[in-house]
């Protein structure tokens, strides 16, 4: 911590030096992404906070740490010793960064910031908010080019092609889609800095972003000039030609500034929520920009049939690595030899046995006992509890597949459990199959449906703060959007095609953590006199334990279910097991 205190003393010299009050540090990078390189980790670098999400203000004599729900525990334990304060965003005593700014700062004074790696939106709405006291805005400095002696540079491994048998469509096809979309908002061009997006479109993966295969990069499309912008020695000469062969033009990732600062008499499609305040402003002085929801995302988001059954295919390696992983586990935690950090390499050993593996898609997170109710809980061998034959253990994991990306989470019961710990296991259960079966209308938004995940809880006055649900990519970030299903309204609609997570969770402080989670694809239930109707198809296939569900505490329909979902999970998984493995499976599908 005395360390972390000496960087944020180096970085109030740099802003005294550029006549600055105060300096906020995002936890995104050039491309406005969750997970990034190592070299925009600066946030991270300059807090000591490992959380994927969170935002530091640091004025002459103060310094604040903004992340939600997800990390406050893990934020109370990083920042533990340095002069660096938690605030608990999104709670309603939480002060909002621009009114601490302003209740800071005087007229006149200036809040820098990173306008490389700052969110178009975010700054625009600051800035805003930061004039009604005449505070000024300023997006000229990266003081970590100067003040992080060590930083590590831009990675540097090479591309790779997603193959066209897993991604099913061509790059041109994709690319017509893309500009007749745009040409629905009166543009005639795109710009995308969206890396995942990027990836999807050319089918291109990589290794730039641990645990996410996407490679760093820019892109630029029109009817004309079809441009990737990246560092040109990761492009192989097979690479490069099958990009000629589309009309692909390749230049330097350096070349991206001078290019949009020439560039004039456009209409742009742009998502000013996924592109830089820099990038931003520079299209703003020559062109028409068309701001709306990323039509990439949007195009990206709408799984194919060949990738929805990629989903179905990957779903089936997943579950067979993870009913012999619970098989290992049943079996390891009496001997005393689990902790949480070999369970995330136990489940990699397993997951990689199987076809198409390409590796974790996110750090596996256990939590066991009380850690389980740190949302974004990630154990290290060196602090890792060990499991023992007692109480819930909570696992949050995923691989990555040619054929598509997994995430899922189950809570398991080691041993005895306690009353309030059946309760809340139930009352999860029975959020995540109450959104298992909605049914609902072309036009509803995720925020129409997440209370079909909390009701039960609600009844019994216990909620949860993170969302319930988010998309994941196919072979591409486990986190993706425009869609999502949460309390927070987006107006982004759920559509057939879409993947989303089915994520309800309780979370006991010190306690323990309850988490239930498939993954679910839209699709289409019925076409009546009122339009169309969409329904969930669930792709995950791993047993949910029943031995800590309150039976009692269920409607007939959810029993069902159930049953239905273990008879299912039987039926596709234990064709590929050995007969000790299926009695194993039998037994814990068995109908309750």
């Amino acid at each position: 911590m005395m360390q972390i205190n000496e960087r944020i003393a180096r970085l109030r010299e740099f802003m005294r030096e550029k006549d600055l009050q105060a300096f906020i540090v995002p936890s995104t990078d050039a491309h406005i992404s969750e997970y990034i390189p190592e070299h925009w980790e600066s946030r991270r670098w300059i807090s000591g906070f490992t959380g994927s999400a969170g935002i530091v203000v640091v004025t002459l004599d103060k310094a604040g740490l903004w992340t939600d729900s997800r990390y406050f525990l893990q934020a109370e334990q990083e920042l533990a010793g340095s002069e660096i304060a938690l605030y608990k965003d999104r709670l309603p005593e939480t002060v909002k960064i621009a009114d601490f700014l302003r209740a800071e700062l005087s007229e006149k004074e200036r809040v820098g910031i990173d306008g490389n790696v700052y969110t178009a939106k975010n700054a625009l709405i600051l800035k805003a908010e930061l004039e009604e006291e005449r505070i000024v805005l300023v997006p000229d400095y990266d003081p970590f080019a100067e003040i992080w002696t060590e930083r590590p540079p831009l990675p540097k491994d090479k591309v790779f092609v997603h193959r066209l048998e897993y991604a099913g469509e061509t790059i041109a096809d994709k690319i017509r889609r893309l500009l007749d979309e745009a040409a629905k908002h009166a543009a005639n061009s795109v710009w995308i800095s969206s890396l995942d997006t990027i990836a999807w479109l050319l089918n291109i993966r990589g290794s730039d972003v641990p645990y996410n295969p996407v490679v760093v990069a820019h892109a630029f499309i029109s009817e004309n000039e079809k441009i990737l912008f990246i560092d040109t020695d990761k492009v192989s000469l097979t690479i490069a030609e099958m990009f000629k062969s589309e009309s692909v033009t390749i230049r330097h990732y350096d070349e991206a500034g001078d290019f949009l600062r020439k560039m004039c008499n456009y209409a742009v499609c742009i998502d000013s929520t996924k592109i830089s305040y820099n990038i931003y402003n520079i299209i703003k002085a020559r062109n028409w920009a068309v701001d709306t929801v990323s039509i990439g995302d949007l195009l990206k988001s709408r799984k194919s049939e060949r990738e929805a059954q990629g989903y179905r295919n990957c779903m089936v390696r997943d579950g067979i690595a993870l009913t012999r992983f619970f098989i290992w586990l049943e079996r390891a935690v009496p001997e005393g030899i689990v902790t949480e950090y070999n369970i995330g390499l136990k489940l990699k050993e397993l997951r990689s046995k199987g076809e198409l593996f390409a590796g974790e898609s996110f750090p596996t997170i256990a939590g066991y006992a009380a850690n389980g109710a740190i949302n974004h809980y990630h154990p290290t061998e060196d602090n890792s509890l060990t499991v023992l034959p007692e109480g819930l253990l909570l696992i949050d994991s995923g691989g990555q597949y040619s054929d598509g990306t997994t995430d899922i989470t189950r809570t398991v019961a080691l041993g005895a459990l306690t009353e309030a710990m059946k309760r809340d296991y139930t009352l999860v259960l029975r959020g995540m199959i109450g959104l298992s079966g909605a049914v609902f209308p072309a036009g509803t938004r995720g925020s129409q449906i997440d209370i079909l995940a909390r009701k039960a809880m609600w009844e019994q006055g216990v909620n949860y703060l993170h969302g319930t649900g988010h998309g994941v990519g196919y072979y591409l970030n486990v986190h993706e959007g425009p869609q999502s299903i949460r309390q927070e309204e987006n107006p982004v609609v759920m559509q057939q095609g879409m993947i989303v997570t089915n994520e309800p969770g309780i979370y006991r402080d010190r306690e323990y953590g309850v988490r239930t989670e498939n993954m679910m694809l839209t699709t289409l239930a019925m076409t009546s006199s009122y339009g169309e109707f969409f329904k969930f198809e669930t792709l995950t296939l791993c047993y949910i334990d029943t031995t800590p569900v309150v039976k009692e505490m269920m409607t007939a329909d959810e029993i069902e279910w159930l049953n239905d979902y273990h008879q299912r999970v039987y039926d596709i998984i234990s064709p590929h097991l050995t007969d000790d493995e299926k009695t194993w499976l039998r037994n814990k599908t068995s109908r309750i």
